[in-house]
Formats: C-alpha cells, sequence, structure tokens
C-alpha cells in the first residue's frame, strides 16, 4: 500500500466525492488519474507539478500511476480520502482552493487589456476552426445565444485528442466573455454554449467547458490573469499554458485572444 496526501482541492472535488457511488478510472497517465463517476462527472488526481485546476485534486508527486493503475484498478471514496488500486490518498493536509479569478477586477481593467493583448497576435491555421471561432468570437461579443450556440456546435469535438481543438477555443473564448460582459450576461451565454457543446465531445473536455461556464479556470489561467491585473510581464505565465498538451494551450488562447482583437475593432 502506498500513501499520498493532497495538497489542494476545491468545492467541485468535495461535491464529486460526496455524490460518487460507482466511480471508475477514466484515463491513467504518469502524472494524472481521471476519475468519472455515475453522472459523469470528472475529478483529476493530478501531480503537484500540473497544478490547480477547477475538478482538480493535487497530490503529492510521490506517486507514478501508470505503474501502480489501470482502467479495471478499483476506487473507493472513504470517509477521509480514496483508495485507488492500492494508492491511499489521504485529505488531512489539504487545502481549499478557489477556482474563481476576480473577474470583476479584470473586467474593470478590459480596455487597457484588450490594448495589450493587441500586442500579441495568436492566429488561428486550422480553416475549418477558424471559419467556426470568427462566427463565434462576433456572437460573444454582441451576446448573440442563438448564434454563439450555432457556432459552438460546429466547433465542438472539432480536432482529435481528449480535449479536441475546437473545445480549447471555446474554453478561451469563454474566459474572455467573463471579461468584456457583466456576470449576468457571461453566464448565460456561457451556459446556451455547454447546453450544445458538452454532448458533442469527449468527457473530460465537457467538464472544462461546464467549469468555463461557471466562471471558472485552471491554475494558469489564474497567474495569467494576475499577469494581467498587476501589469506583470505576461509571456511567463502565457508560455506556460502553451505548453499545455500538444496544442491545447495555444488553441485556448486564440480563442481568448480572438475575443480580445474583435472587441477593439468593433467597438
Amino acid at each position: 500500500m502506498q500513501s499520498i496526501n493532497v495538497l489542494s482541492h476545491t468545492e467541485n472535488v468535495t461535491h464529486w466525492l460526496a455524490n460518487s457511488n460507482q466511480p471508475k478510472i477514466l484515463h491513467v497517465f504518469d502524472e494524472v488519474c481521471n476519475l468519472i463517476n455515475e453522472n459523469k462527472e470528472i475529478l483529476s488526481i493530478v501531480h503537484a507539478g500540473i497544478g490547480n485546476g477547477p475538478f482538480n485534486l493535487v497530490v503529492e508527486d510521490t506517486v507514478i500511476f501508470t505503474r501502480s493503475l489501470d482502467a479495471e484498478s478499483k476506487v473507493s471514496i472513504q470517509e477521509k480520502g480514496i483508495l485507488l488500486g492500492d494508492i491511499e490518498i489521504s485529505f488531512s493536509r489539504s487545502q481549499l482552493w478557489n477556482p474563481i479569478p476576480d473577474w470583476s477586477e479584470l473586467r474593470n481593467k478590459k480596455d487597457e487589456i484588450a490594448n495589450r493583448l493587441s500586442l500579441l497576435p495568436i492566429e488561428i491555421e486550422d480553416e475549418s476552426i477558424l471559419q467556426f471561432s470568427n462566427s463565434l468570437i462576433g456572437a460573444l461579443i454582441t451576446a448573440d445565444a442563438q448564434t454563439a450556440k450555432a457556432a459552438a456546435s460546429k466547433l465542438a469535438g472539432l480536432g482529435i485528442g481528449l480535449t479536441p481543438a475546437g473545445d480549447d477555443v471555446l474554453m478561451g473564448a469563454m474566459h474572455a466573455a467573463w471579461i468584456i460582459h457583466p456576470q449576468g450576461v457571461a453566464r448565460k451565454i456561457t451556459e446556451e454554449i455547454v447546453r450544445v457543446a458538452v454532448p458533442l465531445t469527449t468527457s473530460l473536455s465537457g467538464a472544462w467547458l461546464k467549469s468555463a461556464a461557471r466562471g471558472e479556470a485552471g491554475e494558469l489561467w489564474h497567474d495569467f490573469f494576475d499577469a494581467l491585473l498587476e501589469d506583470k510581464n505576461i509571456y511567463v505565465p502565457m508560455s506556460r499554458i502553451l505548453s499545455v498538451g500538444e496544442t491545447s494551450g495555444s488553441d485556448a488562447l486564440r480563442g481568448f485572444f480572438g475575443v480580445f482583437y474583435s472587441v477593439r475593432t468593433m467597438f
């Protein structure tokens, strides 16, 4: 039996644990183990190097998951932890992490942010994604829910991998929506997007999209937003986002930047 400690978690993780009766392993990688419950909700158990996320359970980097687990390994939720195969995960030292950025402060500086990002062009190379992302971005800016849903239905699931490129663009654009619009408007239009997009994509990607519609973001995005708010060098946090997946981070940034490029030209 191996024992590791949880370093941090979110309220979403607490909810997942309380509402999961038959959890199972969805994916196993060296530093990540994704679980899924009977409600098709995701919990990601990740090494500290991966960092916090809306549904991440961050643990010590002392176990390589692929050496101990496979898709058939049993998952048991206990009073103060999780038994994952022969890995005992303890919550005794865990700290609560808030996945919601300071959208209000970001919104107050949206014009400055738009001006700053205009100096850092990131282009979308895939023609099919470019076509639908342009439609999505215009609809997000004008809060046109019907057009946004139509574009989202074309982008969702477009591409390969656990988080297809079209979904990553969606997520980045949704983050931008929380900055350019009041909370109520952002929530409404992103929820409409999620309603059509989630059934068309993977479970993991759908979890990220649902988190974005709740106004949540991963730790790397928090670092990026903090740099924007504090007028610090944004290249380091940007490079960390760009390093996520093969193209996931860059595609998400393209969606985010695309909204701000268009905001400057439309208004």
